[in-house]
C-alpha cells in the first residue's frame, strides 16, 4: 500500500480497493491453497520428500542455514527451477481450487458455444472444484493426485490451457495475479520444506471442506511440523 501511495496520485478510494482486491483477491486465496497444499504433504509422504529434495538440490544451501538466513538467500533462479513444486501446487489447486465456484453476471444477451442463450443480467456460474475432477477433462485418474501429470517428459513443467484448468479463469478476465501468486506459494512452500516435515496430528480424522466463497478446511488443519535433519 505504502508503494502505490508514494508513487501514484489516484484518489484514496482506488488506492483502497486495491489493497482489499490484495488481501482478499491475494492473501486468503494463497493461504487457504497452502493449507490443502500441507495436507497433500501428509498424505503423500514419498511426494513430501521428493520437494524437499529437489529444493534442497536447488538452493544448494547445505549446513546449519537458519531459516531467515534461508529466506533472505532465496534466489529467483532458484525457485524458477522447482518444477517438481510448480506442479505439486498445481495439481492441489486442480482438486481444491481456492474458489470452488465462480460467477459471472450477463451484461447482454449472448449465445454460448454450443448454442445455448442466455440473456442480460442473468447469473452464470462454472464449478472450478468439479471441472478438476471430471475424467472426460483430465483421465481416468482425475480423482487421483498425481504431480507428475504436470510434467513432460524431461521433468520439466508443463501448462495446461486456463480453459481446461480453470482456478485462476481464462481469457480476459484471467487473474492477474496467477503468477504472483505461484511466486509466493513457492517461496513459502520452499522454506517450509527446508526446514521441516509435516504429519497429520491425527491420521484417523477426516478433513473436510467447508462450504464458503472459498475452500477453506472445515475446523483448520491440524497438523505436528517436525525438524527436518540432513545427513550429508
Amino acid at each position: 500500500m505504502s508503494r502505490f501511495w508514494h508513487y501514484s496520485t489516484t484518489n484514496p478510494k482506488y488506492l483502497r480497493d486495491i489493497l482489499i482486491n490484495f488481501m482478499g483477491g491475494g492473501k486468503d486465496t494463497t493461504g487457504t491453497t497452502l493449507s490443502w497444499f500441507i495436507l497433500m504433504l501428509c498424505r503423500y509422504p514419498v511426494v513430501q520428500e521428493k520437494l524437499a529434495e529437489e529444493i534442497n538440490e536447488a538452493t544448494n544451501m547445505k549446513g546449519s542455514t537458519t531459516i531467515s538466513d534461508f529466506a533472505a538467500n532465496l534466489k529467483e533462479e532458484a525457485v524458477d527451477t522447482m518444477h517438481y513444486l510448480h506442479a505439486v501446487l498445481s495439481e492441489t489447486i486442480r482438486l481444491y481450487p481456492a474458489i470452488p465456484v465462480n460467477a459471472k453476471v450477463c451484461l447482454k444477451d449472448d449465445v454460448f458455444p454450443d448454442g445455448f442463450n442466455v440473456k442480460k443480467g442473468d447469473m452464470v456460474a462454472y464449478p472450478p472444484y468439479a471441472m478438476g475432477r471430471m475424467k472426460f477433462l483430465w483421465g481416468d485418474d482425475a480423482e487421483e493426485f498425481r504431480p507428475e501429470r504436470w510434467l513432460d517428459e524431461n521433468g520439466s513443467f508443463k501448462q495446461e490451457s486456463p480453459f481446461k484448468f480453470t482456478a485462476f479463469q481464462a481469457g480476459p478476465r484471467i487473474c492477474i495475479g496467477k503468477e504472483f501468486a505461484y511466486r509466493n506459494m513457492k517461496i513459502t512452500a520452499a522454506v517450509l520444506m527446508r526446514f521441516f516435515e509435516f504429519k497429520l496430528s491425527d491420521d484417523s480424522k477426516p478433513v473436510n471442506y467447508k462450504t464458503m466463497l472459498q475452500l477453506h478446511i472445515d475446523g483448520g488443519l491440524h497438523v505436528r511440523a517436525f525438524r527436518r535433519i540432513y545427513r550429508y
